[in-house]
């Protein structure tokens, strides 16, 4: 693939949500691309490190490049903004968040004990510990942003499980503490539009744009995590449904 066919490289990594989504999203406007799976290609992860990206998913055409967490920088970047869709307002996202993490924490009780530290897929790092907790590292990192300022909240919503999480109690705890101070920092914000803006690694984007992206990302993982349970024929006390997911940007593919 010359870079005169596919002028656009996409940098991305198994396991990703954003990932899965941003090449969806070029492949849906017809932008012809360069994959580069960074995890397999040295080539493409020294590529990676000489551009000065710091993670994945980026985007990049020659020298330039940008995060692909958000797809409006995406849109930009391939001169598409026409293809955004509109956000849900703010309440309507939290009222779909508190409903994602609530199944959640119902359906983690049902991962069988042999499960807990087996990878999701044979040769993948990813446990179904590792599944299931990222749900909740999402709102942590949220938490963190919001309201201690974090710019690069990858270094918690992005990295394994940590040694204190080695049971599904654990997970249940911290899950539900965590879905708590989500619910009251939103009963306790004054301006419930969401416009203020947050200073992140990959620039300045407003409050609303960062919870609908906290909202479907718990939403892609515990599809996920539905979908890997019901494969195995376990019984789950409730699911979601398209309804639930509905007005959500969310990838249409459960993997890459």
């Amino acid at each position: 693939m010359d870079s005169a066919t596919h002028p656009y490289s996409v940098f991305w990594q198994p396991g990703c949500s954003s990932c899965v989504r941003v090449k969806e999203f070029l492949t849906r406007l017809e932008i012809p691309f360069k994959s580069v799976n960074v995890l397999s290609d040295t080539d493409g992860r020294n590529e990676l490190r000489r551009l000065g990206a710091r993670s994945v998913p980026v985007v990049s055409k020659g020298d330039q490049y940008v995060y692909a967490q958000s797809i409006e920088d995406v849109a930009r970047f391939v001169d598409r903004l026409d293809a955004v869709m509109d956000r849900l307002p703010p309440d309507v996202l939290v009222k779909k968040w508190m409903k994602v993490l609530t199944v959640a924490l119902a359906i983690t009780p049902q991962m069988p004990d042999e499960l807990f530290n087996s990878p999701v897929f044979p040769g993948r790092p990813r446990t179904y510990r590792d599944l299931s907790y990222h749900i909740f590292q999402v709102v942590d990192a949220f938490l963190q942003t919001v309201l201690e300022g974090l710019e690069d909240w990858t270094i918690v919503a992005n990295v394994d499980a940590p040694d204190r999480i080695s049971s599904i109690d654990d997970i249940l705890r911290e899950g539900t503490e965590l879905k708590a101070r989500v619910e009251a920092w939103w009963a306790k914000l004054d301006d419930k539009s969401c416009t203020q803006v947050l200073k992140m690694f990959y620039g300045e984007h407003p409050l609303h744009q960062f919870l609908e992206r906290s909202t479907w990302h718990s939403a892609q993982h515990t599809r996920q995590l539905i979908a890997l349970l019901t494969e195995k024929g376990i019984k789950l006390p409730v699911t979601l449904s398209e309804e639930d997911y509905e007005g959500l940007p969310m990838p249409q593919g459960l993997w890459e």
